[in-house]
């Protein structure tokens, strides 16, 4: 099975009012996910957002998760998604397959 990679980017820090413009973004705290099988595991960050140009802004009500996580991948970059991803797929790897686990003696 592969593995199913989500966003979650609903939290975010905003700027009260920036340029006659009400709740600007300006930090996005995020976590991305992956999940196969019952085994998960998630990277959490931050990331800021540019606030210099508001020619392009969207009223904050208007945002999904779907429209910040899309600002999270381009400020990243593919080559950063794809490392998490193969952070990812690592972990969960080790978590199906451990190469050491912890145990208590019980006498």
């Amino acid at each position: 099975m592969a593995i199913n990679y989500t966003w979650d980017c609903k939290t975010v820090d905003v700027f009260p009012t920036k340029d006659s413009k009400a709740n600007v973004i300006h930090t996005i705290h995020w976590r991305y996910t992956g999940t196969e099988d019952s085994h998960s595991q998630t990277i959490i960050g931050i990331t800021g957002i540019d606030t210099e140009d508001l020619s392009s802004f969207t009223e904050f009500d208007a945002l999904t998760n779907s429209d910040i996580s899309s600002w999270v991948e381009s400020s990243l970059g593919s080559e950063k998604i794809d490392e998490f991803k193969e952070e990812i797929e690592k972990k969960i790897s080790e978590l199906k397959a451990p190469v050491s686990i912890t145990k208590e003696i019980q006498h």
